[in-house]
């Protein structure tokens, strides 16, 4: 497997990808807004792209589907229940679905909460691959703010992602890296793995931004350390009536609540 990522350097801090097959030539792009640049970069690697996938429904995500299907012929895939708001679906998607490119195939997750109708696409493999749209991002999680549901996005979080290989590759939507360790430090002063990273990336071009594995999440991303003893003492500073020992669907949707106007 074969990956490009792609920053677009625009207002919306966007990252595409291109999947491709090594054998065939064949290749997926995720979420091309600027399809341009996916057109571009697949004609230089000499890949032909048969397939489109959007992660979710929103129009910084969307918004290249036509321009690119007019430029390639390929075929838009979308969660089955988003098809309807995005047009031109040609294949709807559910959990377990396989798309195959190529010789490659991707599992897709359904990964509710940003919206209630996201996918996330799963390459297995020695060396897997989530790529993530506005579920997970690197040390951080998605809003809720345009049609999803923070309960759902926790559920997500505990029963999909947390159960995920540690050697997972993180392949988010947007590049938002150095804001979301901010706010992991704020919620837990001295982590020292965030602290680390923070200070190598903050002056760094985003285009340059590191690939996390979700080992590196769960040293660094807040909303994957529910159970650490520092977030929940911070928490009952701004929360002094949160229960000594919360579970953690309240430490996260405390934590998604906080990031909402941090």
């Amino acid at each position: 497997m074969q990956i490009e990522r792609i920053w677009t350097g625009n207002a919306y801090r966007n990252f595409h990808y291109l999947v491709a097959c090594p054998e065939t030539g064949e290749a997926l792009a995720i979420d091309p807004l600027e399809w341009r640049l996916c057109w571009d970069a697949a004609r230089t690697r000499g890949w032909r792209i048969t397939q489109i996938l959007n992660t979710h429904e929103h129009a910084d995500h969307t918004g290249g589907n036509a321009g690119l299907v007019a430029a390639s012929g390929a075929k838009v895939l979308a969660h089955a229940r988003a098809a309807a708001r995005i047009g031109g679906v040609d294949r709807g998607l559910g959990a377990g679905d396989v798309i195959r490119v190529g010789r490659l195939e991707l599992e897709c997750l359904d990964t509710p909460g940003h919206t209630l109708a996201h996918v996330c696409l799963l390459a297995h493999g020695e060396l897997p691959a989530l790529f993530s749209g506005d579920t997970l991002f690197n040390a951080g999680a998605g809003n809720c703010h345009n049609g999803g549901d923070p309960e759902r996005l926790y559920e997500t979080f505990s029963r999909l992602l947390a159960r995920l290989p540690d050697a997972t590759r993180v392949f988010p939507g947007h590049e938002y890296l150095v804001r979301n360790l901010e706010f992991t430090l704020d919620r837990e002063p001295g982590n020292p793995a965030a602290e680390t990273l923070l200070a190598s990336v903050r002056a760094t071009d985003p285009a340059s931004a590191p690939v996390t594995t979700l080992a590196d999440e769960r040293r660094i991303n807040t909303f994957l350390r529910l159970d650490s003893p520092a977030v929940i003492e911070r928490l009952h500073e701004t929360f002094p009536a949160l229960e000594p020992r919360p579970d953690p669907r309240t430490v996260f949707l405390r934590l998604r609540e906080l990031r909402n106007r941090w």
